[in-house]
C-alpha cells in the first residue's frame, strides 16, 4: 500500500514543476502582442548600430556653426574693404576738386595780370585822348571822342573802368594828391581838380587818380 501510494504520488506533477503554458485563447478572438515586445533582437541591433554612427549633437552643432562663421568673417573683410576704397575714391575727389580750383584761380589770376598789363600800355594813350578833347573845339572833338568812348567800352568789357572822384571826399586809397590849396566854394579834403583820370579792374585799383585836394 505504501509503494502504492508512493508510486501514484510519483506519477502526480507538482504545480510548480509544470511548464507554463499559454493561456487559452477563447474562439473568434486573434492573440494581441506589444510591439515592444514584439521587436527582436536584429531591430534593437540595428537601432543601435544606426545611433552608434551618427556623430554627437555638439559635435553637430559645431560643424553647423562653422560656415556661419565664415561667412561673418567674409562679410566684414569685405565690409572692411568696401571702406578702404569708399575713402579712397574720397581723397580722390577732394584732391581733384582742390587742383581744379587751384588752376582754375591760377588762370583767373593769369589773366588778370595780362588784362592789367595790356590796360598799363593803352592808359597813356587814353591820357593823350583826354587832353586833347579838352584843348579842342567842340565840333572837332566829336571824332575824337567817338574814338575814346570805343577804347573805353573795349576795356569796360575786359573788367576795366576809369573814374574821375571830382567833388568826391578824398580817398589815399584812390587817389594821389598832386598838390593842396584853399578853393572857393569846396569843402576842405575836398577833390577840387582832376589832373588824370583814375582806373579800376574788377574793382580793384589799378592806377590812382591823380588829383588836387581842397585846403
Amino acid at each position: 500500500m505504501s509503494k502504492e501510494r508512493d508510486g501514484t504520488h510519483a506519477q502526480r506533477p507538482a504545480a510548480s514543476e509544470a511548464p507554463a503554458a499559454d493561456a487559452a485563447v477563447p474562439a473568434g478572438e486573434t492573440a494581441t502582442v506589444d510591439a515592444s515586445e514584439a521587436a527582436t533582437p536584429s531591430d534593437a541591433a540595428g537601432d543601435g548600430a544606426a545611433l552608434e554612427g551618427s556623430p554627437p549633437a555638439d559635435a553637430r552643432s559645431e560643424t553647423a556653426a562653422e560656415p556661419v562663421e565664415h561667412d561673418i568673417a567674409e562679410l566684414l573683410a569685405k565690409a572692411r574693404e568696401r571702406d578702404e576704397y569708399l575713402a579712397l575714391a574720397q581723397r580722390t575727389q577732394a584732391d581733384f576738386e582742390n587742383f581744379r580750383k587751384r588752376k582754375s584761380r591760377e588762370v583767373a589770376d593769369a589773366e588778370g595780370r595780362g588784362v592789367a598789363r595790356l590796360a598799363k600800355e593803352l592808359l597813356p594813350a587814353l591820357d593823350s585822348l583826354d587832353l586833347a578833347l579838352g584843348h579842342m573845339p567842340e565840333e572837332a572833338a566829336k571824332g575824337v571822342k567817338l574814338v575814346q568812348d570805343e577804347l573805353a567800352a573795349a576795356l569796360a568789357r575786359t573788367g576795366i573802368e576809369g573814374f574821375s572822384p571830382q567833388g568826391e571826399r578824398f580817398d589815399p586809397n584812390e587817389h594821389e594828391a598832386m598838390s593842396q590849396r584853399p578853393v572857393e566854394g569846396t569843402k576842405p579834403g575836398t577833390v577840387a581838380e582832376v589832373f588824370q583820370r583814375g582806373y579800376r579792374l574788377n574793382g580793384t585799383v589799378l592806377r590812382p587818380a591823380r588829383v588836387v585836394v581842397a585846403e
